[in-house]
């Protein structure tokens, strides 16, 4: 046993994920293919979110529903703070003036490169909770103002680095472009893996619906790429998200929420983001 999962558990999920980036890495988005379709890049997605609802089953079955739960709740929030990912891509690469083929490219071995570092953060943020129980109170306060962050900033691409928003157009490499997405993923990610830390400390779980939210993340943007100017409240919702899970990493002593009711309080953000988002219609363009 490591990290509260078996050998063959370990190696069974990972060659599912080459699997899964093999196929990703082609579809949508085939050489030749001028633009990646909106169709093909949301039914990746969807086919993505069906072999995680099937992998939350299969913990289910071997772990118990609490185990599948968690995993569910990971992937939700992982999956939701990832949304604002997207707005930072889409800035990177018209900054870049990437075209859509390119940023293909660029968002697999993007993809392929977060897994990577997203696998150290965790071991790193799992040791730290399991010997330092204090650890706990310093990342709930750090969620708490990345969620004021993000209110405050009302944009995504407010609260990456200046250098990274003045970045240059590539002449003919991508390996700026990849680098660039690894780095704001990073960012990102620093405050998403704490965010999953407060709904589960065991390795396995954080790390597999980590992992599974990250793996939709390129169709994901392909087939938002249109609507993403449409979410004009979706800052003040993920604000909402991290306060709550930064509330329930700081009283966790004192107030124990059950899993399926912090499910419920996830769903209740988003669902409400996505209603105000949508009745509000796009965000206007400055002229």
């Amino acid at each position: 046993m490591i990290g509260g999962a078996s050998w063959t558990w370990w190696i069974g999920f990972h060659l599912v994920v080459v699997a899964l980036l093999a196929v990703d890495s082609i579809l949508p988005g085939r050489r030749g293919q001028a633009k990646p379709s909106h169709w093909a890049a949301w039914l990746w997605t969807v086919c993505l979110a069906i072999a995680a609802a099937l992998f939350a089953g299969w913990i289910a079955l071997r772990q118990g529903h609490v185990q599948a739960l968690q995993f569910f709740a990971g992937y939700a929030i992982e999956t939701s703070l990832s949304i604002d990912n997207l707005f930072v891509f889409l800035i990177l690469f018209q900054g870049f003036e990437i075209g859509a083929q390119r940023q293909h490219k660029a968002l697999t071995w993007g993809v392929a490169g977060a897994i990577v570092l997203r696998a150290a953060f965790i071991a790193i943020g799992v040791t730290l909770l399991r010997r330092f129980a204090w650890i706990t109170y310093v990342l709930g306060a750090f969620l708490l103002y990345a969620a004021w962050r993000l209110v405050r900033e009302r944009s995504a691409s407010q609260i990456i680095p200046a250098w990274i928003r003045r970045l240059q157009p590539a002449k003919g490499s991508l390996l700026p472009v990849i680098l660039a997405v690894e780095f704001t993923d990073l960012i990102f990610a620093v405050d998403s893996i704490p965010a999953v830390l407060a709904i589960s400390h065991d390795p396995f779980i954080v790390y597999t619906s980590n992992i599974a939210a990250v793996l939709g993340l390129r169709s994901l943007y392909f087939g938002l790429s249109g609507l993403l100017d449409r979410m004009r409240y979706l800052h003040y919702g993920l604000g909402a998200l991290l306060a709550f899970v930064a509330f329930k990493m700081l009283t966790a002593h004192w107030v124990d929420l059950s899993i399926t009711l912090s499910l419920a309080i996830i769903g209740s953000i988003l669902a409400v983001c996505a209603i105000v988002s949508a009745i509000a219609g796009p965000k206007a363009t400055s002229q």
